[in-house]
């Protein structure tokens, strides 16, 4: 399907916000994603997986990209493409790493390393869309202050009945009393949702992350039923 740019921001020094208008596109889940297709004048094309930011059913859709050093497709999404530029879209795609406000008030547990916060950030939108009281956390860890995703967004939500914990695994905010270390076992006893309460746990960020994370959240007793990931990771 060929999707429209209606809109840009710049997220960080390194990522960008894309708004996508796509007439045929069926409405999505929160946690989906889509396949962006590249042309170029020599029939060369490449293809990527990017998770959508907007809330479920939203029009038009959002992605949210990180520049990838050697990337095809992310340098141009980040530093070139703008608005009224088209490209392919297919999609959207998954049904693993989603959620739907009508599969009740079970708490959700929502666990990102640094760009992995874009499908979670979806999965916030659709709850504050669609009015829901299911508690929601989310434990975000960054290198630093800068590298965060939607701040001002995460702060709003943060004020209206959502625990946000951000964590850092270089550069504190200024002033912090935190401690720069990546997100450990020690942050998942008690900055999470407790395995006896059963929540629903989504982990989205890179391999190494997502692994760390799943194996702490075994061996704390959450169950393996509940806990849907999804990694990433460049693409040469």
């Amino acid at each position: 399907m060929t999707a429209t740019v209606v809109s840009e921001r710049r997220e960080t020094a390194t990522a960008r916000t894309l708004r996508f208008s796509v007439p045929d596109i069926r409405p999505a889940v929160a946690g989906q994603r889509i396949d962006i297709r590249l042309s170029g004048d020599d029939g060369y094309t490449a293809q990527r997986s990017y998770s959508l930011s907007s809330a479920a059913g939203a029009d038009p859709i959002e992605i949210t990209v990180e520049r990838f050093k050697d990337g095809e497709v992310s340098p141009y999404l980040v530093d070139d493409i703008t608005v009224g530029d088209m490209l392919e879209v297919r999609g959207p795609i998954g049904g693993w790493l989603v959620w739907r406000p009508e599969e009740g008030a079970r708490p959700v547990q929502l666990i990102a390393g640094g760009s992995g916060v874009a499908p979670l950030m979806s999965m916030l939108r659709t709850r504050e869309a669609a009015g829901s009281t299911t508690p929601f956390r989310l434990l975000y860890g960054v290198t630093d202050p800068d590298r965060v995703y939607y701040s001002d967004e995460l702060a709003h939500l943060a004020e209206h009945g959502v625990t946000v914990d951000i964590r850092y695994s270089r550069r504190v905010p200024e002033g912090s009393a935190l401690t720069p270390r990546r997100i450990g076992r020690e942050d998942l006893e008690a900055l999470t949702v407790p395995a006896s309460e059963q929540p629903w746990v989504f982990v989205c960020g890179p391999t190494g992350f997502v692994e760390a994370v799943s194996d702490a959240l075994l061996a704390m007793g959450y169950d393996e039923q509940r806990i849907r990931t999804e990694r990433f990771g460049p693409t040469s």
